[in-house]
């Protein structure tokens, strides 16, 4: 969708409203001898007869005749609160505290979700929503008029505590601003929002926002993952706050102040495991307006004492009618797969009539999400811990993965027997060039060799090739679910994060894959070449997964575990005996 900027700040608007005050201006001045000569003039005053003595005038007599009575001025209603207040709401889920000053929120608690300390998740980011905005504020092109709505004290009579159901009502009026701000509340994580902001008798485009990111954005990281997402039928768009690189498609990036028309079904910030999206009643009337600022803060937060600071990305939005009032839901709450697919969005066209598209599961989506929901049920039904449930789900996954490495050891077989024919076959074509056309020969020598003896070479290589989407599949799965975060097993506090020292898991993934390298023969690999790849694969591998989830590093360490004991019974069979005669026959020649 395109972007556009304040649609009231057009070029040549300014240099139309110059002409249209200079032509009132001269109109004025053209009807001024006009109106001397045919308005009505007040009545002259009466002179008295100079023989008639003269009066004193009585002290207490009426005002002359000759003054006309002046009319006062409509008595302006006003709504203004005289101190700031708190109002709290709360149903199982959350506990929201709204104050009159701008009618927006403190402080929006999630009962069920924890910060790092154990405390109930507060959605607020207390530090960017003092410098940049709290939610549910109004958003206008006007930033004075802006800065009026926020700091305003708006008049409730819902004041104190509140159980919802409930609704709040907020109102604000002076001469020239009148301000109303209606929202409902019920038992799950939606908020009905109500707004309506007329200034100087017409009424003004003024957006529900969510301005400032979100509590648990703690580190650099956390801010990093933020975005802006909306959804109009089945397009769904994930804008970031900086383009990296993208390789298939052309990248935009969140622009503060830049104005996105709809339709939108829903829209607003999302960070990994939280969102605040707008639900439009009317999709086609829904605006959006994408907030972006930049906040400095500790490079490594557990040094609170250090003065090095990075600049953060804080993302927000604000969704509303362009043309008038808005009415609206909003969603704040957990990215949960459950609870999303709860939230009703009517009206979508080739895709789900909820909010589950506010997970991204990536590329790999067709595999991570049922492997994520398999993971659930394993949680529920099997065992009540989330490392547990990885470990069961590792091992049946594994298992049921050996008929591919049986398959794998039996192709590297078939290429260890025909490696001595195809090497003479390579010698015969080796004083050819790779352009003559002689060489297509020797291609067609293999092939009918590899034909003959029923040799598949992509036979060693697929069995790994099908392990890699699980792989990345786990990856994106451990990156998306709420659930696993703070998730604990054993000496693990977060398997969703990267585990800390002494980097058990990451250690055990490297000296465990260092085991099945050095056990599992290599077809047509010079042995120098095998005893390198044996040690530069695992240390490669150990240096990407270092900071990578813990349950990632819990899934592929207890593979290569599983997949040590497979091959070594696969070792002491006929097939491996065999392959490892083969090997040893062909590392004697070599020494010779």
């Amino acid at each position: 969708m395109a972007e556009y900027r304040n649609p009231q700040l057009e070029p040549g608007n300014e240099r139309r409203f110059l002409l249209i005050f200079l032509v009132m201006f001269v109109i004025m001045l053209a009807f001024q001898p006009l109106l001397k000569k045919f308005m009505p003039q007040p009545p002259a005053q009466p002179q008295q007869a100079q023989s008639t003595p003269q009066q004193p005038a009585p002290t207490a007599a009426a005002a002359p005749a000759a003054v006309a009575p002046t009319r006062a001025p409509a008595p302006t209603v006003t709504k203004q609160a005289a101190s700031e207040a708190e109002t709290v709401i709360e149903n199982d889920l959350y506990r929201i505290t709204f104050t009159n000053r701008g009618a927006q929120v403190k402080s929006w608690l999630l009962k069920k979700w924890d910060n790092e300390t154990g405390q109930p998740q507060d959605l607020v980011n207390a530090k960017a929503a003092a410098q940049y905005g709290y939610p549910l504020s109004l958003w206008t092109y006007d930033e004075s008029l802006r800065s009026r709505l926020s700091s305003a004290l708006y008049v409730t009579v819902q004041e104190g505590k509140l159980t919802a159901p409930a609704t709040i009502t907020f109102e604000y009026a002076d001469q020239d601003l009148v301000v109303r701000k209606t929202f409902g509340f019920d038992h799950s994580y939606v908020v009905n929002v109500e707004t309506a902001v007329t200034y100087k008798g017409s009424s003004v485009a003024a957006f529900p926002a969510w301005p400032s990111g979100f509590g648990d954005q703690t580190t650099p990281a956390f801010y990093a993952a933020g975005l802006v997402d909306y959804q109009y039928n089945k397009n769904i768009q994930r804008v970031p706050a900086r383009c990296g690189f993208s390789l298939f498609s052309k990248c935009a990036q969140v622009v503060g102040g830049a104005t996105v028309p709809g339709p939108f079904h829903w829209a607003g910030p999302t960070d990994q495991y939280f969102a605040a999206v707008f639900i439009p009643d009317d999709p086609a009337a829904a605006t959006m307006v994408t907030l972006h600022s930049l906040m400095p803060v500790p490079r490594d937060p557990e040094k609170a004492d250090s003065k090095e600071t990075i600049n953060v990305n804080v993302l927000g939005a604000a969704v509303g009618n362009l043309h008038g009032p808005t009415s609206e839901r909003v969603f704040v709450g957990p990215k949960e797969l459950e609870v999303l697919e709860k939230i009703s969005v009517p009206g979508v066209s080739g895709a789900d009539n909820d909010l589950n598209g506010l997970i991204d599961f990536g590329w790999w989506g067709i595999i991570a999400k049922p492997l994520f929901l398999w993971l659930k049920w394993t949680y529920r039904h099997v065992v009540a811990n989330w490392g547990w449930a990885i470990v069961f789900q590792t091992f049946v996954i594994t298992i049921a993965l050996l008929p591919l490495r049986i398959t794998q050891m039996k192709s590297m077989l078939k290429m260890q027997r025909v490696a001595p024919q195809i090497k003479a076959i390579q010698e015969k074509y080796k004083k050819y060039s790779l352009r003559d056309p002689r060489k297509a020969a020797m291609n067609e020598e293999i092939g009918a060799l590899y034909k003959k003896e029923g040799v598949n070479p992509a036979g060693g290589c697929l069995p790994m090739l099908i392990q890699l989407p699980f792989l990345i599949a786990y990856y994106r799965m451990l990156g998306a679910a709420l659930d696993l975060r703070h998730a604990h097993w054993l000496w693990i506090h977060d398997l969703s994060a990267a585990e800390p020292f002494p980097f058990v898991l990451p250690v055990l993934m490297v000296v465990s894959m260092l085991l099945v390298q050095k056990m599992t023969p290599q077809a047509g690999m010079d042995p120098a070449q095998q005893r390198m790849m044996t040690v530069m694969m695992p240390l490669f591998m150990g240096f990407i997964f270092f900071r990578l989830p813990a349950g990632l590093n819990l899934y592929y360490a207890e593979s290569n575990l599983i997949s040590i004991a497979q091959q070594s019974v696969m070792n002491r069979t006929k097939l491996g005996r065999e392959m490892r005669e083969l090997m040893e026959k062909r590392a004697r020649k070599k020494e010779k």
